[in-house]
């Protein structure tokens, strides 16, 4: 078979953890949202910085049906909110004067007690009490930026930075002001890469991100000529949206849901024979297993600080391969278009191939 006649590939990659390093702009925004969260409440300085892991940020993380770093950030304060005294019987219709007035008659000492004696404290707290939610932490965790969803808006303050941050919602920022965490991010995949697989297949995005927000390192580190399809949490909002108007029922679009790669799979159903995502969570394996078109589920561990146990979630999830580097990745593409199946050698070891159910057949 020649190499123009090679069926193509439409290869889907997720975003954070995958094309770039969050570690730093997203991850850390979740520690900083949370520290900043209870900076009025007696004890404060107690509070040991950061206040867990990254590691343990991780665990939670992994643990599944979170949309984005928003509702990741709203979960890990409920989590830490359970160890805080006081009173929450405010009832400030003004969401920031409700917020302050309450956390100024917090102690957080059992909490910074905890946390400075606690390995894993959030996966701790999660074990212990699940993905319960305080009826007072979510009051601030309703609306938008600007009208009313405090949490949200000190997480966008701190990963934007001041001068983005209103440059983008038009309103000043109210608790952070200096540079965005976004700045820290930095490139996972070499760019020969992409150009490389780009020449004999279809390149695209399904990410968790609002758009201006992929749009950022897109541009940044010169990556959009290598992807023809992009799809973001604004991309799911607007589905969700008009199902809202024309059934007035409420539903979900954000991954696990697999709608991205469905969109996505029906623009270039006509131009590719094969259909792989690769993503660093077990709802994106979760996605990909859920597609119309029975994406090959690739969980990649490039970026994880825990990869054996990212790798047991991974595989619980569904993930057809797990790999460590862009390389391996490659190898799988070109063995799938040569209707071959790839295993590792002894210098990939590290490689899962298909399980038992898919090995030799195309899921369909």
């Amino acid at each position: 078979m020649s190499e123009n006649t090679k069926p193509k590939g439409l290869i889907v990659f997720d975003m954070d953890g995958v094309i770039v390093d969050v570690s730093g702009s997203y991850r850390e925004t979740v520690r900083q949202t949370a520290r900043l969260f209870f900076r009025e409440a007696s004890s404060w300085e107690d509070l040991p910085d950061p206040l867990f892991s990254l590691t343990d940020l991780a665990r939670v993380k992994q643990s599944g049906g979170l949309n984005n770093d928003w509702d990741l950030t709203f979960l890990v304060i409920n989590l830490l909110f359970t160890l805080v005294n006081g009173s929450t019987d405010c009832e400030d219709p003004n969401s920031w004067s409700r917020f302050y007035k309450t956390i100024r008659r917090c102690d957080v000492a059992a909490l910074a007690q905890f946390l400075n004696s606690t390995k894993k404290p959030i996966t701790t707290l999660l074990e212990k009490n699940g993905k319960q939610k305080h009826e007072f932490i979510t009051s601030l965790y309703t609306g938008d930026v600007g009208s009313g969803n405090i949490i949200k808006q000190i997480f966008q303050e701190i990963y934007l930075g001041k001068d983005l941050f209103e440059s983008t919602y038009g309103i000043p920022a109210k608790v952070y002001y200096e540079k965005g965490y976004i700045n820290r991010e930095k490139l996972l995949i070499d760019k020969s890469i992409l150009e490389s697989l780009s020449k004999s297949n279809v390149l695209a995005i399904a990410t968790g991100r609002p758009k201006a927000e992929a749009d950022y390192p897109l541009d940044f580190f010169g990556l959009r000529k290598f992807f023809t399809v992009i799809y973001s949490l604004d991309d799911c909002l607007r589905e969700e949206q008009k199902i809202f108007e024309q059934k007035k029922r409420k539903v979900s679009f954000s991954k696990p849901n697999p709608f991205m790669l469905d969109a996505i799979e029906e623009t270039q159903r006509d131009k590719v024979s094969e259909f792989y995502y690769i993503g660093d969570m077990p709802d994106d394996m979760v996605a990909a297993s859920k597609s119309r078109a029975g994406f090959v589920a690739i969980g990649i561990l490039v970026s994880s600080s825990e990869k054996d146990s990212l790798k047991g979630d991974l595989l619980r999830a569904g993930a057809d391969y797990i790999i460590e580097d862009f390389e391996q990745l490659k190898r799988i593409v070109e063995f799938k278009k040569a209707d071959l199946q790839y295993t590792p050698d002894t210098r990939h070891s590290t490689l899962f191939s298909l399980p038992q159910r898919h090995q030799g057949t195309k899921k369909e």
